[in-house]
């Protein structure tokens, strides 16, 4: 059966998406405005005002780049992407902002599919396909160049004049609104990932540099240090702190790590809250308010300093990668199950263990650094992060669909993870004791970032630092040390657990550990050499 569609002006095709975009895109934004302005006849009329200043700012950026033959291509392109970016905002609560552009463009294929769920095809689709099937089958009316002009020149002046008028009328509101609650504009869509793609690109041409800064080149073992350094760092993923029975959790999350000499921090907070910038600020010289990643990336990072001074470095990825950390030394893929041998058929973080001994025995000198990337408790699919026989916590979610879970079921499939991360560790631990007579051993556990389960109706992680909850931002974080290891205050450790820390400490508790001579070492951000 044809369908005769109708004959349109750009323009008019134009409001008609915009429309359909402010109304049925942008549940997430205004479920969580009237979260916080409750209800009432005045604050209904904020909304609207909001929503006029949002249909203005889309109709603006719309007739800037929607063009003759662009309209249609662009128009299709927006109502795709929006449909999949309300998906995650409206089950989800994630915003959309430079550093998720980000993680988006760095997300394997595997990871890709623990997002993919039924309810997201039905976006797509309802969201998606049809209306861009109704754009796609517009016929545009034909228009010159100067009646083209003329419109959008028309068009974009009522805009701009819509939005200052809102501005004045309601200028009280506002003021307060982009001052106290800035973080409810994250959820305009699309404006905000358009923002925060322009914003994304912007940053990746800043890191478009072909000489790296040097760090650390003075760095030096001294001659008196005659013990040799066996350390393994484990970078954790997704592990919140106040899911460590270590820290005091309900559930015995850690029954294998409560059994070692572990010293716990339940006050460790991450650089961000995504594994593309918490990983490469872990590793950066850089402090957290002075980091960005065009910086970091164009910077030798701790591994090199470590190298500079001789250490052996190895680096064992079972995540996506090392977010361009382990460029300059040996890395080893291990979600290829050609390298794992425990894949079931996900890879295992244990599996990265395999062969470990070897690579040890065959440095006959110098010290060793192992970092094993954990796959860890990587979301929303949280029980496929664990083998089945370690399902200890039930009735546990058993789907990436979150919303088809309850709290406790969500919380439970978390809290496996947790436990496997546990067993995982101890692991790690029985490997080294192997070494307490040949090397002074320790393992640093640090995990990226956080993550929400739910709590306040956000899930996930990846949320800007200054609107994150406290849960995606303060992370797991322990250190063991083998018997040989004997020049620190344990005790002061032990007290310390509360104070806070964060992932700056960790670039120069690491040349502490390894007694690193350098300019670039700040022994007063050393955890274990600044204990009170």
């Amino acid at each position: 059966m044809k369908i005769n569609m109708l004959s349109l002006k750009s323009s008019h095709l134009i409001h008609t998406v915009t429309l359909a975009l402010l109304l049925f895109y942008n549940f997430a934004l205004f479920r969580n405005f009237f979260n916080v302005y409750t209800p009432s006849l005045i604050n209904i009329g904020y909304g609207f005002s909001l929503a006029l200043i949002i249909f203005s700012l889309t109709e603006i950026l719309f007739n800037l780049f929607c063009f003759r033959f662009t309209t249609k291509p662009v128009l299709i392109l927006i109502l795709l992407v929006s449909s999949v970016t309300s998906y995650f905002m409206n089950n989800y609560n994630i915003v959309i902002d430079a550093a998720m552009i980000q993680n988006t463009l760095q997300t394997n294929t595997a990871e890709a599919k623990d997002l993919l769920s039924l309810k997201l095809v039905i976006y797509l689709l309802l969201l998606g396909v049809l209306p861009s099937l109704y754009v796609y089958k517009i016929k545009l009316q034909p228009a010159t160049v100067k009646q083209e002009l003329i419109s959008r020149f028309k068009i974009i002046l009522v805009a701009m004049l819509i939005i200052v008028s809102q501005m004045v009328l309601f200028g009280k509101f506002y003021s307060s609104f982009f001052r106290e609650h800035k973080e409810l504009r994250y959820y305009a869509n699309p404006i905000i990932y358009l923002y925060s793609t322009a914003k994304f690109i912007d940053g990746k041409f800043a890191t478009e540099k072909s000489k790296i800064t040097e760090v650390g080149r003075d760095a030096n073992i001294p001659k008196s240090d005659v013990e040799r350094e066996l350390v393994i760092l484990v970078v954790g993923e997704t592990a919140r702190s106040d899911h460590f029975s270590l820290n005091g959790y309900q559930k015995k999350t850690n029954p294998l790590l409560e059994k070692e000499n572990v010293y716990s921090f339940n006050n460790f907070r991450a650089c961000g809250t995504s594994t593309a910038i918490s990983v490469p600020c872990m590793f950066s010289h850089l402090k957290i308010d002075g980091f960005n990643e065009a910086n970091a990336h164009n910077s030798e990072n701790l591994l090199d300093v470590l190298q500079h001074a001789g250490v052996s470095i190895l680096w064992r990825d079972n995540n996506s990668d090392s977010k361009h950390v382990a460029l300059r030394v040996p890395y080893e893929d291990f979600k290829n199950p050609e390298k794992n041998p425990l894949c079931d058929p996900e890879c295992r973080d244990v599996g990265m263990l395999h062969g470990l001994q070897d690579y040890i025995d065959s440095k006959k000198t110098g010290d060793i650094l192992i970092v094993l990337h954990q796959m860890g408790n990587h979301g929303p699919a949280y029980y496929k992060r664990y083998p089945k026989k370690f399902e200890k916590f039930t009735p546990a979610c058993q789907t990436n669909q979150l919303e088809e879970c309850s709290l406790e079921e969500i919380g439970n499939a978390y809290d496996n993870a947790i436990l496997y991360t546990d067993y995982f560790l101890s692991e790690v631990i029985r490997l080294l004791k192997k070494y307490d007579k040949k090397f002074e051993t320790t393992m640093v556990y640090i995990s990226d970032h956080g993550e929400s389960l739910g709590e306040g109706g956000v899930f996930l992680h990846g949320m800007p630092n200054f609107m994150a909850p406290e849960n995606q931002k303060i992370v797991g974080a322990m250190f063991w040390f083998g018997d040989s290891y004997d020049d620190i205050d344990k005790a002061a450790l032990t007290r310390n657990k509360t104070k806070l820390y964060a992932h700056d400490n960790l670039f120069h508790t690491m040349l502490g550990i390894f007694e690193i001579n350098a300019d670039v070492y700040d022994k007063t951000m050393d955890i274990l050499d600044h204990i009170d």
